[in-house]
């Protein structure tokens, strides 16, 4: 199977908040992305420096793909890349622009969301094929660098990544970007380590209506 096939762009529209698993083993993951999906994500991308990323990749999908698009991310070299795609990543998320990395998912089909900051890195990343641009770090940037973006970058998606929670995604929103980067926030350790599942559904919630507020 194509894993562009697998990416549900409506899916992804509805609530664009990209779930981001980093460092997390299989036996949290399981539970903890179970309670995010019932409080209502619908997008998450599992980082290659996680343990045994490919295989979360692999059992997030067989579990879980037909109500979650689930991708890979801190995509940085082709190696890795192909390593994402055959486990059956459906998305890729770059930390920084790698112009081999976009093109190679162009080229397969693959949406790609690669990581830029300046107004430069942003055009180059969209002009390579880009599906959407992630403006990584947006913590210290902030909405206002997002909205003077949209003036006279009006045509390239964004999705803040970095800084981006309850309180700062309507204020994203509202300066005009598309879809949101979210770690920590939304997967948070110290409640992984408590077993408090619950909370990943009440919170996942808690994005869901931030999303609705901001629009």
């Amino acid at each position: 199977m194509n894993p562009a096939s697998s990416f549900d762009r409506a899916r992804f529209d509805a609530f664009p908040v990209v779930g981001i698993l980093r460092g997390f083993a299989a036996d949290v993951v399981e539970p903890m992305l179970a309670a995010a999906i019932e409080g209502g994500l619908r997008t998450v991308e599992i980082t290659l420096n996680s343990p045994d990323a490919e295989g979360l990749i692999r059992s997030t999908r067989d579990r879980w793909g037909n109500q979650v698009n689930v991708g890979a991310g801190t995509v940085t070299t082709i190696e890795g890349l192909q390593r994402a795609i055959d486990a059956g990543a459906g998305f890729i998320v770059t930390p920084a622009l790698n112009p081999e990395v976009v093109r190679a998912c162009v080229a397969q089909g693959v949406p790609v969301m690669p990581g830029a900051m300046s107004p430069t890195e942003i055009v180059a990343a969209w002009e390579l094929g880009a599906t959407m641009v992630k403006v990584f770090p947006a913590d210290g940037l902030g909405p206002a660098f997002i909205r003077s973006l949209r003036g006279p970058l009006p045509h390239i998606p964004l999705m803040p990544t970095g800084g981006v929670t309850v309180e700062t995604l309507p204020a994203f929103r509202a300066a005009g970007a598309a879809a949101f980067g979210v770690g920590t926030p939304l997967f948070d350790p110290t409640r992984a380590a408590a077993r408090d599942w619950s909370w990943f559904r009440e919170q996942a919630g808690r994005f869901t209506a931030a999303w609705v507020l901001g629009g």
